[in-house]
């Protein structure tokens, strides 16, 4: 017989009570930004935690391990595997509760459509044809995105879907692969659509990170012409996580609902460049660079569901969660980079 663990989380919803008891939650993209903190969140709940990464060098795989050694000495194994091409049976034997948060991230033009494709669609195709029929499972979790409702992300859940990125494309298509899946499988699924999600630990091509890094060591800040106009619901890390972790809190709520995650406020990204350089103390010179195609021209977050089914509320304002990723980038940040006009 095979029993299933009670639903985690001691909270009080539509006078039920839910008593937490630990689980076997497998994260995937457990080396990355916002990975690395959910299952760090998840092993600090009490869960047992399980993650899987292939430790992809889109950028400095250093930051990864690094990560992952945080996340070790919480006793969390990382399995280095392949979503595409490594089993996964092991792995996912006797999980109940799984967090889909790897990959293929950017707009880089060095990413080919082929790398979402198979990162993106693949990985997620697999991962669900490894929980056909699972007799422990209960609980999946997809971290999609903003980027699935095109330039103008500031719609409600049900508003239109017009992705103009192949990441929005893919991410989309992952959507659609796990709820086809989860409508003839023994687990539901939640998709959370995440908005802009920053702090310590990002990856250092995003906004927040390079144009800090710029700052400090007093480098020009390549910003491509128009995106100064662009606005974005900017999340900080610590509160997308809040919302992750709600909706396994709360799953008997969230199971079949798409949930948007983010501030229910955009700002510029010169608001944001301004705060930056409050942070760090220097002005930033700017080296503006043609228009990318892909950009999203403005998101704001639509949030009256989360705050419903997640009793989601974003606490950490932009200049708070900026200080905290400025405070993190100089702890990791190799001194002998640092001019000596690097800071004031």
């Amino acid at each position: 017989m095979n029993l299933r663990l009670p639903l985690p989380g001691t909270i009080h919803l539509l006078g039920s009570h839910h008593q937490r008891s630990e689980m076997q939650v497998v994260v995937t993209g457990a080396a990355g930004f916002i990975g690395s903190h959910l299952a760090e969140r998840l092993a600090r709940d009490g869960h047992h935690v399980v993650g899987i990464d292939n430790f992809a060098p889109f950028y400095d795989r250093s930051q990864k391990r690094r990560n992952a050694e945080r996340l070790a000495n919480l006793g969390i194994t990382i399995h280095a595997a392949d979503l595409v091409t490594d089993p996964l049976a092991p792995i996912l034997s006797d999980v109940d509760a799984l967090f889909h948060l790897a990959a293929q991230p950017g707009l880089s033009p060095s990413t080919t459509p082929e790398a979402f494709t198979r990162n993106n669609v693949r990985a997620t195709e697999r991962v669900v044809a490894h929980l056909d029929d699972h007799p422990t499972l209960r609980a999946f979790v997809y971290a999609s995105s903003s980027s699935v409702y095109g330039a103008d992300a500031t719609v409600a859940e049900d508003g239109p879907l017009a992705p103009t990125s192949i990441y929005g494309e893919t991410k989309l298509e992952g959507e659609r692969i796990i709820d086809a899946a989860s409508d003839h499988a023994s687990w539901d699924a939640c998709t959370l659509r995440l908005f802009s999600v920053y702090g310590p630990r990002e990856r250092p091509d995003k906004l927040i990170p390079k144009a800090a890094r710029c700052a400090i060591k007093c480098e020009p800040f390549p910003l491509f012409r128009g995106s100064e106009h662009h606005r974005r619901s900017f999340t900080y890390v610590g509160d997308a996580v809040d919302g992750l972790v709600a909706a396994l809190d709360r799953f008997d709520q969230c199971a079949g609902e798409t949930i948007n995650v983010g501030t229910p406020r955009s700002v510029s990204t010169m608001e944001v460049l301004r705060c930056i350089t409050d942070v760090v103390g220097r002005r930033l010179c700017i080296d503006r660079l043609p228009p990318r195609e892909g950009d999203q021209q403005r998101t704001e977050a639509r949030i009256d569901r989360a705050r419903r089914l997640l009793d989601f509320e974003p606490r950490t304002s932009l200049l708070e969660g900026i200080r905290a990723e400025v405070d993190w980038i100089l702890q990791v940040l190799d001194p002998r980079t640092v001019t000596p006009c690097g800071l004031s």
